[in-house]
């Protein structure tokens, strides 16, 4: 790894007004932590949710395909989301910690292969290796969400764990 960022943040938006107080889509740094932020919302309001990371999509929203894979994803594992929130564990059942909230971003190498684009890496408690989310840039300078493939299965919660 090249870079190591760890973001941190206040509060926890709950909605896409909320967001976009806070979103400072700069670097993709701060877009790929702002993306974690926003599929948190799913576990309490999908459609909340959708409306945030659409906002972060910028000028491509997510589709109907897109959707159904969050939901397949996600849909009674709301701890995958909230793994990568630093403070979390199998053993807490990813209880999130109180404020502040911080996410552990890095890059590597190759992150950068392709004009436009950043391959990042989010560090999850429940994963053995990082994540992928990946980040285009507009013609401003704002980075976008693009890929959102940081969604895989962690080991479970201690308290769904048949062989805890």
């Amino acid at each position: 790894m090249n870079r190591v960022e760890i973001i941190t943040f206040d509060k926890l938006p709950t909605n896409v007004y909320e967001l976009k107080t806070m979103a400072d889509m700069s670097t993709p740094f701060k877009t790929a932590a702002l993306s974690v932020l926003a599929f948190l919302q799913y576990e309490n309001d999908p459609e909340a949710a959708f409306e945030m990371i659409d906002y972060l999509k910028g000028p491509q929203p997510l589709s109907n395909l897109d959707k159904q894979f969050i939901r397949d994803r996600l849909e009674e594992k709301g701890y995958v989301i909230r793994s990568y929130f630093e403070g979390t564990s199998p053993e807490n059942d990813y209880t999130l910690p109180v404020a502040p909230y911080s996410i552990e971003v890095s890059d590597n190498p190759y992150s950068y292969s392709n004009e436009h684009y950043a391959t990042l890496y989010l560090k999850s408690s429940g994963a053995d290796s990082l994540r992928q989310v990946t980040l285009r840039e507009k013609g401003d300078g704002t980075w976008c969400l693009w890929g959102h493939t940081f969604l895989s299965d962690i080991h479970v919660p201690k308290s769904k764990d048949p062989w805890a």
